[in-house]
């Protein structure tokens, strides 16, 4: 059984050029592990990260995510996120990594590079933005919400959440599958 693992990051951001989008980090990994054949939701993972770039959230970077100053300053850094993830990931049968768009699939390799950690994934990724594009016949790349509601499913959770975005996503995986009437088909 093939598990996508569906992705998301959220990172320092801001919104002043206080400091260039090469230095955001990750300070939070949200991850739904779906079953490829049927797109049932089998697990989830989630951690905030302690940043060090810039550790101190802008006032931007907290109203856009939700997250608080105090979440991050009691996260554990990069490095022990990522080996939490990596055992998370271990349990799960040939994970292919899928996120929207490539923003978190170039994010997670820029950390994986500035800590000095191995990138937890293999080669493989699956763009589920283009795919969403691909299934209703448009050019246009549609946001989780704007995706969400040509679907004509309700956002859950809280919107630029690490952990809800990736369930939202993974519901919109489902959403595909159905409508493509084959969830084996790679696109």
């Amino acid at each position: 059984m093939t598990t996508l693992v569906i992705v998301d990051f959220e990172a320092t951001c801001c919104n002043d050029a206080s400091f260039p989008r090469e230095e955001m980090e990750i300070i939070e990994v949200g991850a739904v592990a779906v079953r490829k054949d049927t797109a049932t939701v089998v697990d989830e993972y989630q951690s905030f990260v302690r940043p060090v770039r810039n550790p101190a959230l802008t006032e931007f970077c907290k109203e856009l995510t939700s997250i608080g100053q105090e979440d991050v300053d009691a996260a554990p850094g990069f490095s022990q996120v990522l080996q939490g993830f990596g055992a998370w990931l271990g349990e799960r049968v040939s994970p292919v990594f899928c996120s929207w768009g490539d923003y978190d699939r170039k994010q997670l390799r820029q950390d994986c590079d500035f800590h000095g950690v191995p990138y937890p994934f293999d080669a493989d990724h699956r763009n589920l933005k283009k795919e969403f594009s691909r299934t209703v016949k448009s050019r246009k790349r549609f946001g989780v919400g704007q995706a969400m509601r040509r679907a004509g499913l309700s956002p859950q959770g809280t919107a630029h959440r690490a952990i809800d975005d990736a369930r939202n996503i993974a519901r919109i995986y489902g959403w595909m599958t159905k409508e493509r009437g084959d969830p084996q088909r790679e696109a």
